[in-house]
Order: C-alpha cells, then structure tokens, then sequence
C-alpha cells in the first residue's frame, strides 16, 4: 500500500517516534511524504520515504492530487490545531480522503488504530478494490 505521511512542524518528533513504533508493519509499505517531514523520518529512523516539496511549496497539494488520482491508500496527518494554517491543510486533505475512500488519521490516536488495521490485513480492500 502506498502511505502518505505528513507532520506540521509542532508535530514531527511525534510523528518519528510513532514510525519508530510501528517501523515493522510500515516497512512493508510504500511510503512518501511532504519534504521536510520525510527528511525527517529517514534522519530520526531510517525508513525509505519518498519525498514530495515541503508542505508549504505545494507538498501538501501534491499528495492531495495523488490521493484524487487514488495513488494513495492511507493518509497519516499529524497536525497541529496551533498552526495558522491547520485548518486549511487539514480540511482540504481529509475532504480529498472523503472523496476517494481513504482511511486518514489526523492524530496519533487514529493512526495508530489504522496502522494496527494495517498491520492485521484489514485494509487489504484497498489492495482488492485496485485489482
């Protein structure tokens, strides 16, 4: 499955300790990310990650478009309410999810029962969906 992971600043360490975590069910995956989160990532844990532009320069929107063009199977935003711009990320990102079907966490809560999800085959309708 291809996994979109993206962190505001406020919640990046966050976001490297929870792949670090669950490295072993996300290891398995594809995954990709805004810049500066998967540079990040691959610093603080070593996980392949493939890197779109940072968030601000048009990252965000980047995934948004592969999430509408169903590239991407899972969406894992760690946002942070105290950013200026949380509202706009967030709600243009999960509007795109609700539009294609795809599971998205916009808290560590969340991601961590999708990942779980993941882990144990229950989103492999993704995988049968696209076949």
């Amino acid at each position: 499955m291809n996994i979109a992971i993206i962190a505001h600043d406020g919640k990046k360490e966050l976001m490297a300790q929870f792949c670090t975590a669950y490295v072993g069910i996300l290891s398995r995956h594809e995954l990709c990310a805004t810049g500066t989160t998967g540079a990040f990532l691959s610093g603080q844990t070593g996980i392949s990650v493939k890197r779109f532009m940072d968030g601000a320069q048009g990252g965000i929107e980047q995934i948004g478009a592969r999430i509408a063009l169903d590239e991407i199977d899972l969406v894992l935003f760690f946002s942070d309410p105290a950013k200026d711009t949380y509202a706009e990320d967030t709600t243009y990102l999960s509007k795109e999810c609700d539009r294609n079907n795809i599971p998205f966490a916009s808290n560590a809560a969340t991601a961590e029962a999708l990942v779980l999800a993941l882990g144990n085959g229950d989103l492999d309708w993704r995988e049968v969906r696209k076949a």
